[in-house]
């Protein structure tokens, strides 16, 4: 049994370093929300240096707000911002011999494409027809799905160790109580039950169908790298490999 541990990278929160060695993939921002061309360098290094596979993590333009606030676009310009990132990363991964495993959106966006069919046909055209071999990593149950299918473009389900979910199988909003789970030990339970029943326990109770193709942990919490660690060292126990 394999899982992708994948973690939002090059965001200048300070711990990619630390966290690098436990994880499969590395989601490396892009210049739109955090980071800038110096600090991909860096990063696609600390990558190269661990063996981790190198993915694009584009976002609206929104620096101020760490791409958190949602920006109405068109299509063409969600179209351009994505490429545009993408040929940043790109540009300076194969200037160091790497190449690119996929992509997955950030923030507002991210949570835009997984409800808008416009926005996520929007993102996949830029994919597809940038590098056609390309992964998209993407909400589990979301419109991504969809669209990534259109294009006979790879998509992984991404699921979260540390967000809690609802009855029909989306996350819960952060502006709602009890969206994150604060525990260690809950958060590495809900991973193993999602690998391995790919089910995971909603907030009712119920027990919602959910595919874990690849795990997100987060970089910016306060034990982030002791979280990584202790994920990291627990799959291992299970028999479960991580590897991208």
């Amino acid at each position: 049994m394999t899982i992708d541990l994948n973690c939002d990278m090059g965001e200048g929160i300070g711990n990619d370093a630390a966290i690098m060695p436990f994880i499969s993939s590395a989601n490396i921002a892009c210049g739109y929300h955090a980071g800038d061309a110096a600090i991909m360098q860096a990063t696609v290094l600390l990558a190269l240096q661990y063996g981790v596979s190198i993915g694009a993590h584009p976002s609206f333009p929104d620096r101020e707000n760490f791409g958190r606030s949602h920006m109405t676009l068109t299509s063409k310009e969600i179209y351009d911002l994505t490429a545009n990132q993408i040929h940043s990363l790109q540009t300076i991964a194969k200037a160091h011999g790497a190449i690119l495993n996929h992509v997955k959106p950030h923030g507002a966006l991210y949570n835009a494409a997984a409800l808008s069919k416009d926005i996520s046909g929007a993102i996949v055209s830029a994919i597809y027809d940038w590098d056609p071999h390309l992964i998209l990593y993407g909400l589990a149950n979301s419109e991504m799905i969809y669209a990534a299918k259109d294009k006979r473009l790879k998509f992984k389900q991404e699921v979260f160790a540390d967000r809690t979910y609802l009855s029909d199988g989306t996350l819960t909003p952060r502006t709602q109580a009890n969206a994150l789970i604060e525990s260690e030990q809950e958060s590495i339970n809900q991973v193993i039950q999602m690998i391995k029943t790919q089910t995971v326990t909603a907030l009712d109770g119920t027990r919602v169908p959910i595919q874990a193709d690849t795990i997100c942990i987060h970089g910016d919490g306060p034990r982030a790298k002791e979280f990584a660690l202790a994920l990291h060292k627990h799959l291992k126990s299970e028999g479960i490999k991580i590897t991208a």
